[in-house]
């Protein structure tokens, strides 16, 4: 039986016409690799529509799992706004909000440009609001008893906050869970990823051009100036993406309290998510939806390594040479290293895949169910 401690994703993704993830310039982003400049996809990009993705497969449609709220605002938005629905009077919130963004977001965060958009789950909003609530049954209309009160709860909570994470079952949702959270003001409120995303780059060449477009006035009449009423550009691009992924699964299991059936359901949702889910950019004009052409999934215990020196000279954008290119790649891994990776595999093109099985998606992500959930593939 294989070990079951990481999982290793590999897929293309071809996109025709598209302008899938832009640059602070409003252009495509790009890399230079193996001295050619690639089209490419952040992994911020990725993983925010993975997060946000809302069908069968949402990591949100798992029983138990928990959301999170990425926001500047969730003091105010979260405990402030509800604390007044409920009849507190505004100089006892303003005090409670002032004190709770500054516990929260740290120092600098009485003003909202100061704070960092921080990633809390719901059992944390729902703990910040519960103190809330208890502060102002104690002490009720008396302004500054609540602020005494407030700033009391916040040094200790910071030092309690990797025991209130460790009480709770997913105290960073099953966002923070998956990808992580970063608290600069507490790292005991630090979780560390469980899956690792590389930014997805084009196999080949970019290939794009700048797109010039008009808009016509519906109301102008044929007698008046007959140019458009506006013009512009944008650019476009097109490829065929190389992306890779990492579940640390015994990261992830930790992440939500030891729950394997937990972990092995959010990791089956997550594979179809990296296989039929796109960036959204120019959704309108575009239409940039693509399933994945190849996917191949690795269960192992060794080191991680992608594969993309398949790509590393330049090929033809073509899902047969490129799915050919990544099956040599892993080969010639094989060879030096040995193979110790279960595999399964699926492609729309016909390719073989050292020691994988083929199968289709659902039947892979099932199989990787079982495999986080047994302990072994």
């Amino acid at each position: 039986m294989t070990d079951v401690r990481f999982i290793q994703i590999h897929t293309l993704h071809g996109y025709p016409a598209a302008l899938l993830n832009r640059d602070d310039s409003g252009l495509a982003k790009r890399i230079p690799y193996g001295g050619a400049v690639r089209t490419r996809i952040s992994s911020q990009c990725l993983k925010r529509h993975w997060r946000v993705a809302d069908d069968a497969h949402a990591i949100h449609a798992v029983p138990g799992a928990e959301k999170a709220v990425r926001s500047r605002n969730i003091v105010d938005r979260e405990v402030v706004a509800v604390l007044r629905k409920d009849g507190t009077p505004d100089d006892v919130t303003d005090a409670i909000g002032e004190v709770f963004n500054e516990g929260v977001y740290g120092d600098k965060g009485g003003e909202e440009s100061g704070r960092q958009p921080l990633l809390l789950g719901e059992p944390e909003i729902r703990h910040l609001l519960e103190r809330a609530r208890v502060i102002v049954a104690e002490h009720g209309d008396d302004a500054a008893a609540v602020r005494k009160a407030a700033e009391a709860l916040f040094p200790k909570e910071r030092a309690n906050w990797q025991a209130f994470r460790d009480q709770t079952r997913l105290p960073g949702g099953i966002e923070g869970a998956l990808f992580g959270r970063m608290v600069t003001s507490d790292p005991g409120a630090n979780i560390d990823a469980a899956i690792h995303v590389s930014h997805a780059l084009t196999v080949h060449r970019e290939e794009s051009e700048m797109d010039y477009f008009s808009v016509v006035d519906d109301l102008r009449t044929a007698d008046e100036d007959a140019g458009a009423a506006h013009i512009g550009d944008t650019e476009l691009t097109a490829g065929l993406f190389y992306g890779y992924v990492v579940v640390d699964v015994p990261e992830l299991v930790s992440n939500v309290a030891g729950d394997r059936e937990l972990a092995a359901k959010i990791v089956a949702n997550l594979l179809h998510l990296i296989a039929t889910v796109s960036p959204g950019a120019k959704l309108g004009s575009t239409a940039p939806y693509a399933y994945a052409d190849t996917m191949l999934v690795e269960i192992g215990g060794r080191q991680p390594r992608s594969l993309a020196a398949a790509f590393r000279d330049p090929v033809v954008p073509s899902v047969d040479v490129a799915a050919s290119a990544l099956a040599d790649q892993l080969a010639r891994y094989d060879g030096a290293y040995g193979p110790h990776e279960a595999r399964r595999a699926m492609a729309t093109v016909p390719q073989e895949f050292s020691d994988a099985e083929s199968s289709a998606l659902p039947d892979i992500a099932g199989w990787v169910e079982s495999a986080i959930a047994g302990g072994g593939a």
